[in-house]
């Protein structure tokens, strides 16, 4: 809720801009409305106009923010808190629990009749006035969104920043434009007003649609290089890739920014309350994007969100960078909302990892198009093995979890694979239309026959003894059961005892094998833009942010958008299709499915739409 002083505190003329007003005239402004509070014995909620005060140049409101701090602020607040004593602890608040007294005037959100799109980190540079910005209060998980509306239809969905909450923070000129390296560079630094749009395949009469923060360096940042320490943590599984995001974002910030404080928290979050640190420099971080895993270590779980933010506050640690999946961004997320909330000098950043590729809105994660060429590999000799012997069957199980990219891709790429499973297409073994009349098919035919499983798959065909599906991980991940070895043991018992036919069936399971081994060349290119687009950010003052690629364009993006649903495979888009005429498998999908299945794609596609006009109307009220 939106409140306005009376016209009594404080009016503008039109001829001062926002800039131009003089603290000292703010300053008895507000001395004048505490005495005036001071003495009177109404009810604090009489001295506020229930509507906001209308001017030729400008439109005032003011916000309730108690835990944000100004020099303006604390005669103000005193004069309060004198008043407050004698009031009724009944007395009107906020709808957030705050009392409607307590005002912040800095960190008002100005409606301009002709404002700027970057409402998030103010630029000192004039830009383009186009669009309005409307700060959006929304559930406990999307508190932090910033919603920018422009014409026809155009939403940005903003990312936070220092300036938010600090609102006094000095900027200082990039220090990029002073290194050699850039200095032929044409228009490096990014404009305040560039952003990317999540879909770009649209009709004539379609609106603008959503769009993301275009990453880059800035003009203005808001850290002097001697004064960030920074921090790097890896978490989750392992991923080819990491070792290279960590080098990059230790060169980063070393090479571009002339930063020396970097440290890297071992073994995960745990490592932030274990106070388990190591040293990284250039120097030190030169050749181990060569190797696999990561050299910080990594776990599961760990997670304490006040632990951690002690522990950078104690550190000194000024800027976070996080490197992980869903899971792990949940809890950069969390550990975001608590340095805000302590009002820290921090910056937050994440970099998504995930070898399924299951991260919501972005184009691809760091590490897939390696997990996909080594999964050719593992396809290679299993039909290697099946075409050297009669009846030979190869099944290979790959990653997927919840969405079966790899084993898509993979299959795609290889052209050896009769049949690809995957958790998002249902699938049944006896019957017509079958899996196993499939295979006898292929057999009788061919000789030979390759299968690829995601290790997601089949899950609701397992006997309910064999389930594991009630237990977790210490991420939170549902413990699956290895369906390939099931569905081996299964087609071995159908063919042996029902079919009376000899199989020779050959399992691999290459999952580590893919995990530990280092990135590739496309992969380690996409790990450099990433931890360079993430350094760039954090010195730009944005936090609470994670890097990725949407539509070939590295952009930032809140948390709670990668975190709040998964990127799966479409069954009903072209891709699928692609991959069922390649392997001229059957789809094993019923009319019920189908349906089901249609129906889910209609569900999310008007989803952005309606949650935008709600954030719109929750930002208007």
């Amino acid at each position: 809720m939106s409140i306005a002083l009376s016209a009594t505190s404080y009016r503008f003329n039109k001829r001062l801009s926002w800039e131009s007003i003089k603290r000292a005239e703010l300053l008895s402004s507000f001395s004048a409305l505490s005495a005036s509070l001071s003495s009177s014995s109404s009810s604090p909620s009489s001295l506020v106009s229930p509507f906001f005060e209308r001017h030729e140049t400008s439109e005032i409101w003011l916000r309730p923010q108690p835990q944000l701090c100004h020099p303006l602020r604390p005669a103000f607040r005193r004069a309060a808190a004198m008043h407050s004593e004698s009031c009724d602890p009944r007395e009107p608040q906020s709808p957030t629990g705050r009392r409607i007294l307590d005002f912040e005037f800095r960190n008002s959100l100005p409606r301009l009749r002709t404002p700027s799109l970057s409402s998030a980190a103010p630029d000192p540079s004039p830009r383009s006035p186009a669009l309005s910005s409307l700060p959006v209060m929304g559930s406990e998980a999307r508190s932090a969104v910033k919603i920018v509306k422009g014409e026809f239809g155009y939403v940005l969905e903003d990312v936070p920043h220092l300036t938010d909450y600090l609102p006094d923070l000095p900027a200082y000129p990039n220090p990029l434009q002073d290194n050699p390296a850039y200095s032929v560079v044409k228009q490096y630094f990014v404009d305040q007003d560039d952003t990317v749009p999540e879909k770009i395949v649209v009709q004539r009469d379609s609106p603008r649609g959503l769009h993301f923060r275009r990453a880059g360096p800035r003009q203005r940042v808001y850290f002097e290089s001697d004064d960030v320490h920074a921090c790097i943590v890896t978490c989750g599984g392992l991923c080819p890739g990491l070792n290279t995001v960590i080098r990059e974002i230790v060169c980063g910030l070393s090479h571009m920014y002339g930063v020396n404080k970097i440290i890297g928290i071992e073994g995960g979050y745990r490592g932030f309350y274990a106070r388990n640190t190591i040293q990284l420099t250039p120097k030190s971080v030169n050749d181990i994007h060569k190797r696999g895993g990561t050299v910080l270590g990594t776990s599961r779980g760990g997670h304490d969100t006040l632990k951690i933010v002690d522990n950078i506050q104690d550190r000194g640690i000024n800027q976070v960078y996080i490197i992980g999946g869903d899971g792990t961004q949940k809890g950069a997320a969390a550990i975001f909302e608590e340095i805000r909330r302590r009002r820290l000098k921090v910056s937050v950043a994440g970099i998504p990892k995930t070898i399924d590729n299951d991260i919501a809105v972005i184009d691809k994660s760091f590490g897939f198009d390696t997990a996909v060429e080594e999964a050719q590999r593992a396809i290679n000799a299993a039909h290697v093995e099946a075409g050297s012997v009669e009846n030979g069957i190869g099944v290979v199980k790959l990653m997927g979890r919840y969405s079966g990219f790899i084993a898509m891709y993979a299959t795609l790429a290889s052209r050896d694979v009769d049949c690809c499973l995957i958790p998002e297409s249902p699938f049944y073994l006896e019957g017509k239309g079958g899996l196993f009349e499939y295979m006898e098919k292929q057999l009788k035919e061919n000789g030979h026959m390759v299968i690829v499983v995601a290790e997601g798959a089949g899950q609701d065909l397992i006997a309910e003894s064999m389930r594991s599906m009630n237990h977790e991980d210490a991420s939170g991940n549902k413990l699956l059961l290895d369906v390939g070895l099931w569905l081996s043991q299964r087609i071995k018992n159908y063919f042996t005892s029902r079919q009376k036919m000899v199989i020779n069936l050959k399992y691999i399971d290459p999952t580590y094998m893919i995990r530990a081994i280092p990135s590739n060349a496309s992969d380690n290119v996409s790990c450099t833009l990433l931890a360079q687009c993430a350094v760039h950010g954090a010195m730009a003052g944005y936090t609470g942010f994670t890097v990725g690629l949407v539509n070939g364009r590295h952009t930032y993006i809140p948390f709670d958008r990668v975190t709040e649903t998964r990127n799966t495979v479409v069954i009903t888009d072209r891709m699928w299709a692609r991959l069922l005429s390649s392997t001229n498998q059957p789809s094993f999908l019923s009319s019920k499915d189908i349906e089901e299945a249609n129906m889910m794609v209609e569900e999310e596609q008007p989803k952005q739409t309606v949650d935008e006009e709600k954030s719109m109307e929750n930002g208007s009220t």
